[in-house]
């Protein structure tokens, strides 16, 4: 009788009509809260897979990067007046700069699981270097290449101080003081979709083998491993799967090859699809060490110099983004101010490394690794750590080295479809640390996003690939070179807008909106007490140098 009363008891209708109402949605599934670490990262950035493991992860990771750098060098070297031997050196010598570059960085800049490579932000400023001599008066083309190659050299090393001075004069770590999650977003995001062009576009020059390379990637790593029930196979699978997918596809590729299938296509359907097209093999020599201005002394004109200025501050912004995507695939906290400021300044010391060994273009984080962190779960710094071994000895033996870097290009463009999207998703996870109702930050979200993509496709449609000019063209060159450089790099652009409308429309009175609570501790030292852990110098570092000599260790805000 007591339980039925209470069943018909009704509160007064006053009581009724003073409950808070639910949230939109709450009755009908969980709420997820914002969670500063993925719950699914097997080993994060200070934690180590077993050696073998390791070993195996760290080739993975070369083989990775290894697409671009063969990339850049097939588009660029022929242009220049390059054979496949020079071809074949070029891609030794951008190996062995982003083996070294990499490690500075792993042991003295971010202290991510970053791997350094080759930079597309350059491109335009070389093919403009290369246009100025594609008519000079030279007895061969190899003679043509080699200048071409000193005259870049020069850029590299002049462009390089201004890395080295936004970086250890901390002006990029104060500038960076400005950001947000809320621009963190847009910049991630594009570090990813910037580079669409290097996705399905040239997964289609071979499609027969770039389409297989996507389904099995997919299938293989992805559906394969939640098939079987065995733990063991379910981590090799995932950590291993890619390597696994490469080899069935070249060796596919290798059999299409030499059963004549692309005997009587186009030429630029033997370029992409053979696996004998590139000559590298053959041309490379068997041991080759690179060493100081190879090429012959360094050249320096004034007309080459601003381009690279404007590539060097591009690939500044872009590996920016870059590192703030590893941190959250290694488990670690947002890369303080003075991490950044350190970091750009040893890129700009990468680069001048970069000039003085005659590298084709200078490095930047390289994207397709940050994303192989999450397509793996595996965010360990030694494993890239490793990895610089396998850039130096296959850029030392070069046979061996060309051998792999013999993979067809439709392969890795079908790799990059998984992993820029990765990054890509990673910017997007960023906006659970801001008010994600607030039409200001919707606002600022979608023109960043937009124009970022945009003002970009903009510039690049009004680009001459062949001369590197670009739609700025005014009576200097030197300025269309800068703008034109900076503003094809989405997240270049997505950076600009996004922190001059963060920091203009209403600043004062959104700090919660815009997520400053949670972001503001970790740009400071000692903001968080897991930033020492994450980014401190290794092996007791700091106790062997000056106070003085590491200002940018102990900045306060």
């Amino acid at each position: 009788m007591v339980e039925t009363a209470n069943h018909n008891h009704q509160p007064p209708p006053s009581q009724i009509s003073q409950r808070p109402p639910l949230p939109l949605g709450a009755a009908r599934g969980p709420l997820f809260p914002p969670a500063e670490q993925f719950h699914q990262l097997q080993f994060c950035i200070h934690s180590n897979p077993s050696w073998p493991q390791a070993i195996i992860l760290a080739f993975q990771h070369f083989i990775v990067m290894l697409g671009t750098t063969v990339m850049i060098a097939t588009m660029l070297v022929p242009r220049m007046g390059g054979n496949p031997g020079d071809k074949a050196r070029v891609i030794q010598c951008l190996l062995f700069t982003s083996g070294v570059n990499t490690l500075l960085q792993a042991l003295l800049g971010t202290r991510l699981p970053t791997v350094m490579g080759p930079s597309f932000a350059y491109m335009i400023s070389v093919l403009s270097t290369i246009n100025d001599f594609s008519n000079g008066n030279f007895a061969t083309e190899h003679e043509r290449f080699v200048h071409t190659m000193r005259a870049i050299q020069g850029s590299l090393i002049v462009s390089s101080f201004i890395n080295i001075f936004i970086g250890f004069s901390r002006a990029w770590g104060h500038f960076t003081r400005l950001f947000s999650p809320l621009v963190i977003v847009p910049v991630v995001c594009l570090v990813g979709l910037g580079l669409f062009g290097r996705g399905f576009p040239q997964l289609g020059n071979c499609v027969e083998i770039g389409l297989p390379m996507l389904i099995l990637l997919v299938i293989g790593q992805q559906y394969l491993k939640r098939i079987h029930p065995n733990p063991i196979a379910h981590s090799i699978v995932e950590r291993f799967g890619l390597l696994v997918c490469i080899g069935i596809v070249w060796a596919f590729a290798a059999i299409l090859t030499e059963a004549g299938a692309y005997n009587n296509v186009r030429d630029q359907t033997q370029r992409s699809c053979r696996t004998d097209r590139a000559y590298l093999v053959s041309s490379a020599p068997w041991i080759k060490i690179p060493y100081p201005f190879q090429w012959g002394g360094p050249i320096f004109r004034a007309s080459h110099l601003f381009g690279t200025m404007g590539a060097a501050l591009v690939s500044s912004a872009e590996s920016t983004g870059a590192f703030y995507a590893a941190a959250r695939l290694a488990g670690a906290t947002p890369p303080p101010a003075h991490v950044l400021s350190r970091s750009i300044g040893l890129q700009g010391i990468g680069q001048l490394f970069d000039g003085i060994f005659g590298a084709l273009v200078g490095t930047t984080a390289s994207v397709e690794n940050v994303g192989l962190l999450g397509l793996t779960h595996i965010g360990s710094r030694r494993v890239v750590q490793i990895s610089t071994a396998f850039m130096i000895f296959f850029s030392i033996f070069g046979k061996f080295g060309a051998f792999f870097a013999s993979i067809p290009l439709p392969i890795f463009a079908a790799i990059y479809c998984v992993l820029y999207g990765i990054v890509a998703a990673i910017g997007v996870s960023f906006i659970q640390f801001t008010n994600n109702n607030s039409m200001r930050n919707i606002y600022i979200l979608g023109l960043s996003l937009f124009l970022g993509i945009s003002i970009p496709q903009y510039f690049v449609m009004h680009t001459d690939l062949m001369t590197g000019h670009g739609p700025v063209k005014t009576n200097g060159g030197w300025f269309n070179d800068i703008l034109n450089t900076i503003f094809s790099s989405p997240p270049s652009v997505a950076l600009i807008v996004g922190t001059l409308l963060d920091n203009t429309l209403e600043a004062k009175h959104t700090g919660a909106d815009r997520g400053l609570p949670w972001w503001v501790p970790f740009q400071n030292r000692k903001g968080d007490s897991r930033n020492e852990e994450f980014y401190s110098f290794p092996h007791r570092f700091n106790e062997y140098i000056p106070t003085r000599f590491l200002w940018w260790e102990y900045t306060p805000r």
